[in-house]
């Protein structure tokens, strides 16, 4: 299913699957405070100039995010003063 034919709820709750997905993962490695937010957050903050790219490359790039890039963006993160509880 391209993006373009999936309506905005469509696309979110596609996002959250993934996201959760990853969020099980970091769990077990040890990452046990990380959220579907935290994940998105990260993986969304490289779109900020270009926009939001495909489907494919948006799951490639939520599948393929490592823990030591999510600490990493979320120290920095928490430097900047971003809402992270």
């Amino acid at each position: 299913m391209e993006m373009e034919s999936m309506s905005d709820e469509e696309l979110m709750a596609a996002i959250e699957m993934i996201c959760s997905s990853k969020v099980e993962e970091f769990k077990m490695i040890g990452y046990e405070y990380v959220t579907n937010e935290d994940i998105w957050n990260c993986v969304n903050s490289k779109y900020e100039k270009k926009g939001i790219p495909p489907l494919y490359q948006l799951v490639n790039d939520i599948l393929s995010l490592k823990a030591t890039s999510l600490m990493n963006y979320m120290t920095i993160s928490a430097y900047k003063g971003s809402p992270f509880d």
